[in-house]
Parts: C-alpha cells; structure tokens; sequence
C-alpha cells in the first residue's frame, strides 16, 4: 500500500554529498522523494512509496552512508496521514540560503589555508600528483611518438602526391592524343560515309 512519510537523518549528513546517495538510491528503489538540508543540520525529506520499499530504502541509506563515511546518528520517520503531491522522480530542493553558502565557503577556506602551511591535510595528493605526473609522461612519450609517425607519413603521401601528378600529367598527355586520334578517327568516318 501507497504511503507516505516525513523523514530526518541527523548527524553529520551536510556537505559532504549525501544527497547524492539518497537520490541514488531512490532512483534505485524508484521512490518519489523530495529531500533538503535543513538549517538545523539535518537532512530531511518526503518519501512516497510501498511500506516496505520505504523500510529497504532507510535501511540502504544507512548501511551505504555508513559506508562512504557519514556519521549518522538517527533516521526518524512518521506517516503522513494525508495525501502529499510528490514529484514523480526523486528531487532536490536547494534551500541553501545566503547565510549556508558564506558557511561552506568558510569552511573551504580554512581547509585551504591549513593546506597552504601542511600538505599532510591532504593524504595520497603528493602520490596522486606523482601517478599524474607519470601517465602525462606516458601520454607524452606516446604523443612524441605519434608526431614522428605522423611526419613520415606526411612524408610518403608527399611523395605520393608527387607521383599522383606525373600520373596525372601522363593522363592529360593521353587523353590529348585520345582526342586527336578520335577527331582523325571522325573525320575518316565521315569521308566514308559520303
């Protein structure tokens, strides 16, 4: 049976992409659902669907977001007794206000300026810039490589060209004498024709 549910995940669920997941897997589970963070901290939504998809749904959400680091502390959720319009498909409301995006943008810059002093803010990135560093290597030894390949079949079709025009040369010449033989070849057939 169709129902439907207020729900509130508490904990740390704010900007780190947790909507994402929720969306992701109410796509999977091909629930109406509007979710949005809210200015308390948590992420709440309205979820539609069959009592027990809504119950696999919380459960996924939770088990996934534990998964992928998101410190969730409570998922609370009551029937709504009425009947709400919900979207088809999943959807977002962006409720983040002035006020919340001067936050996270805060929150940016302080990370920022303790990376500015210790790179160790940043685990793998010295190991990630050296993997980049060694595939744009790779990518321009094969790169370097294509160049000389591709001079030296700039090359042959140079060449080629060169060859193209003799032969064509020769053709127009043949082509000339083609004519003026035909024109004799006319002119024989004319005669015997009278």
């Amino acid at each position: 049976m169709q129902k439907c549910y207020n729900i509130m995940i508490t904990g740390t669920v704010q900007d780190i992409g947790f909507r994402a997941l929720i969306e992701d897997i109410a796509r999977l589970y091909e629930l109406k659902v509007f979710t949005f963070n809210d200015v308390d901290g948590s992420v709440k939504m309205v979820c539609g669907g069959e009592n027990g998809v809504i119950t696999d749904f919380l459960k996924e959400i939770n088990s996934r977001g534990t998964e992928r680091g998101v410190v969730i502390h409570d998922i609370t959720h009551a029937e709504i007794p009425f009947q709400i319009y919900l979207p088809h498909r999943f959807s977002r409301l962006y409720t983040d206000d002035l006020a919340d995006i001067g936050r996270k943008l805060d929150k940016g810059n302080e990370i920022l300026g303790h990376i500015s002093y210790d790179t160790s803010e940043l685990p793998g990135i010295s190991k990630g810039i050296e993997g980049l560093n060694s595939k744009f290597d790779s990518f321009s030894t094969k790169f370097d490589s294509y160049i000389i390949e591709q001079k030296e079949h700039n090359q042959w079709m140079k060449g080629h060209l060169l060859k193209m025009d003799e032969h064509n040369k020769r053709m127009d010449e043949h082509n000339k004498r083609m004519d003026e033989h035909n024109q004799r070849l006319e002119k024989i057939l004319l005669k015997l024709a009278d």
